[in-house]
């Protein structure tokens, strides 16, 4: 089976995206909010990388370019999700592959990204994609 992974850049890109993003953010209530949401965030870099089988999409990577003054310039992935249906292939390592020679094309060398605590299925994958924690990362809830 052939995955072709390409940027989703319109409006019917983005809801074709929604079932495996749900997958990671349940909290989103449907295909529209999904879309509103990634076209504002297009204006702050962001963008996504759909994989998709036979016209379905199966991964997808949320990714934007950011620079700090601790780290420099750097890939931030935002959003990292294959179907159930498609894990354990390699689809997580090709859509990583992906950004990472997206951010080389841009003279940037590393990729940053946040995880949970309790995810440890995922942190087994980045550590075997090379992958080392480099910060706990600390938050609030502002009343």
């Amino acid at each position: 089976m052939t995955i072709d992974i390409l940027p989703a850049v319109t409006p019917e890109d983005l809801r074709a995206c929604f079932p495996v993003i749900r997958e990671l953010r349940p909290h989103l209530s449907g295909p529209e909010e999904l879309v509103e949401r990634v076209q504002r965030q297009f204006d702050q870099g962001y963008r996504l990388l759909a994989a998709r089988a036979d016209g379905a999409v199966v991964g997808a990577a949320g990714y934007r370019m950011q620079e700090t003054l601790i780290r420099g310039r750097f890939c931030y992935v935002d959003d990292l999700v294959v179907a159930p249906s498609h894990q354990r292939g390699g689809l997580g390592a090709r859509l990583l592959d992906a950004v990472a020679a997206l951010a080389r094309a841009g003279g940037i060398d590393r990729l940053v990204l946040d995880t949970a605590l309790d995810n440890l299925f995922g942190q087994r994958f980045y550590f075997r994609y090379g992958m080392l924690p480099a910060a706990l990362r600390f938050g609030k809830v502002l009343d």
